[in-house]
């Protein structure tokens, strides 16, 4: 069975010729082309042209040319439909080949394709002509250019009822598929009538160039500012999105689509240099319009308009965004413009390079999730324990497992808690529950200080040592020697472990090291006053041990505690019950580094 022209049409949208190509012949930019040597023949100096924008490659040493089906077919030396196999299966699409029933409905579709063809030409016509004067006025009042009325087919319905009935008749077109394709309707009394009266007119194009809708605006007041097409055999509202067929090459660049609500904030945008803008049709963003991006981006930005109505289709976009894309390795943005303004507007009275800068300030969604949730509770009256608990749960559900800890210092920052507030929030609610234990084992090392900094601590324990190296034992386990970081002091202290039975004083150190010129000039330095504190007696050295001994317990039970924490994410992020010695563990050394 033959291969129904659409899937072709959708295959070469969908393949880009240019990285398709350039996967077989090294190609390199000139001017609009890409050129490189010519696969079909032998050559020295490039002849052969790759023309992405058009679509298809020529050689002008030995002639070959054609799309990127006829690439494959003369590489590969294949028919045309095993060709378009190959592709398909690059594309990851699955070939539809037809059958009489498909070739009915192919043809209703090419007949509704060429009415709004033609209807796309008679609109442009009336723009142009005395009819669109004040259609002209609005598109100069509104900033849009001549240019990009032609970039994006801009026209003009006129005020006729019988205009467009007329000129589809004249082309030929059953009037009945010009009513399935919306352009017309049927009068109770026997023929038809225009549907589209005195608006300007943006049509929307398919990927693979067809028209197949319109978006009507009114020039001046109207009941209803825009009438746009409604399901038709070619059209599915929330489906499909305005300029996809441009911005889908600018989007090849960086991977990126910027999506607004209206056409005219999308042309705007192009107008202003951004050309990776599409619009969403006037309805809400939908998971299948999220789904057609995602083919052509992996970044989107949602830029919607600063009032009421574009807060909350933000925030239902977020939701439908992230489903379709973040799971799929996608990221979603969202754009916050000013009170009062939408895309239009903004890039009309503060200019491109503005935009520009409310793009790299656009937040993550996750970040513009959790900071709605967040104003929520800061308005509200809520105990701190609540607070904490409240602002876990919106970590937990908003954000992977993996960067809840992450997410954790943002929320706290703004909620003004504590990190580990949030964390044990998850079941440990009752502030009771923290409360001191007079016979904690820990409480003497508890407040510790911090006097002794990871860069001089390892210093303060060698010259305490050096002083009375007696402590030495009484010290090796609660300040072993893989905890000093600086590996010159760490071989220090080792030998002077292994051999802290035959050291009374600092002499018979500096004998240990007597032929280890670099320690014993390092040692020496420490005993010299004004290097080190000095102390009063045993008393005062074996406090300051004491001091550093208590901080780098601190340190193990907060490197457990993270362990722990992250233990307990995984397992309540995979709805596992939590083990209770693992509850234990984490219960108590919450306890503690709570005091």
């Amino acid at each position: 069975m033959p291969i129904d022209p659409g899937f072709t049409r959708e295959l070469h949208a969908r393949v880009d010729i240019a990285s398709f190509i350039g996967s077989y012949v090294p190609l390199q930019k000139r001017g609009r082309d890409l050129v490189g040597l010519c696969p079909f023949h032998g050559e020295k100096t490039p002849s052969f042209h790759v023309h992405p924008e058009q679509g298809y490659f020529k050689c002008f040493g030995c002639g070959a040319g054609g799309d990127v089906i006829a690439f494959v077919q003369k590489l590969e030396n294949l028919t045309f439909p095993d060709a378009v196999r190959v592709l398909a299966k690059r594309a990851g699409m699955e070939i539809e080949e037809e059958n009489p029933q498909a070739a009915r409905v192919r043809n209703e579709k090419e007949t509704i394709y060429e009415a709004n063809k033609i209807a796309t030409q008679f609109f442009a016509r009336s723009l142009a002509g005395a009819d669109g004067a004040a259609a002209r006025a609005y598109c100069e009042g509104r900033g849009i250019s001549q240019a990009s009325i032609e970039k994006f087919s801009v026209g003009y319905a006129p005020e006729s009822w019988d205009g467009l009935v007329n000129e589809l008749h004249t082309a030929g077109i059953t009037l009945e598929a010009a009513a399935k394709a919306g352009l017309i309707k049927p009068r109770q009394s026997g023929g038809f009538y225009d549907f589209y009266r005195n608006r300007l007119m943006i049509p929307t194009f398919s990927t693979t160039g067809e028209c197949i809708a319109f978006n009507g605006r009114a020039l001046g007041e109207a009941e209803q500012k825009y009438i746009n097409t409604t399901t038709t055999p070619v059209y599915t509202k929330g489906r499909h999105l305005f300029a996809l067929n441009l911005a889908r090459r600018a989007a090849a660049l960086d991977q990126t689509l910027i999506v607004v609500e209206g056409p005219l904030d999308c042309v705007a945008l192009h107008q202003a240099g951004f050309e990776n803008a599409v619009a969403s049709l006037g309805t809400a963003f939908t998971e299948e319009q999220a789904r057609e991006m995602r083919k052509y981006a992996e970044n989107i930005y949602l830029c919607f308009d600063a009032d009421a109505a574009g807060t909350s289709a933000a925030n239902k976009a977020i939701d439908i965004a992230v489903h379709a894309m973040e799971h799929a390795g996608s990221s979603v943005r969202i754009v916050n413009l000013p009170a009062g303004e939408d895309p239009d507007s903004f890039v009309r009275n503060r200019g491109a390079q503005a935009f520009r800068e409310v793009l790299e300030s656009a937040k993550p969604s996750i970040e513009f999730k959790l900071d709605r949730e967040i104003e929520r509770l800061q308005t509200g009256f809520h105990s701190p324990n609540a607070i904490a608990s409240k602002g876990e749960a919106l970590i937990r559900e908003m954000t992977p497992v993996a960067e809840w800890d992450k997410w954790r210092v943002y929320v706290a920052g703004h909620l003004k808690v504590s990190v580990n507030d949030l964390r044990n929030s998850r079941f440990l609610a009752n502030q009771m529950n923290f409360a001191p234990r007079r016979n904690s084992p820990l409480s003497a090392s508890r407040h510790v200080s911090l006097g002794a900094q990871p860069a001089s601590f390892e210093r303060e324990v060698l010259a305490i040592v050096l002083e009375e190296p007696s402590l030495l034992r009484e010290y090796l386990m609660r300040i072993p020697a893989h905890r000093f970081p600086n590996e010159v002091y760490r071989q220090i202290y080792e030998r002077m472990l292994k051999h802290e039975g035959d050291l009374r004083t600092g002499a018979d150190v500096l004998t240990l090291f007597a032929e280890d010129h670099t320690s014993v000039e390092l040692l020496s330095s420490l005993a010299h006053r004004g290097q080190t504190v000095r102390y009063a007696g045993t008393d005062a050295r074996r406090g300051h041990l004491d001091q550093i001994a208590g901080r780098l317990q601190l340190e193990d039970e907060k490197r457990r505690y993270q362990e722990l924490s992250q233990q307990i994410d995984n397992l309540l992020g995979a709805g596992e019950a939590l083990p209770a010695e693992l509850r234990g563990e984490f219960e108590s050394l919450a306890l503690k580094l709570k005091k």
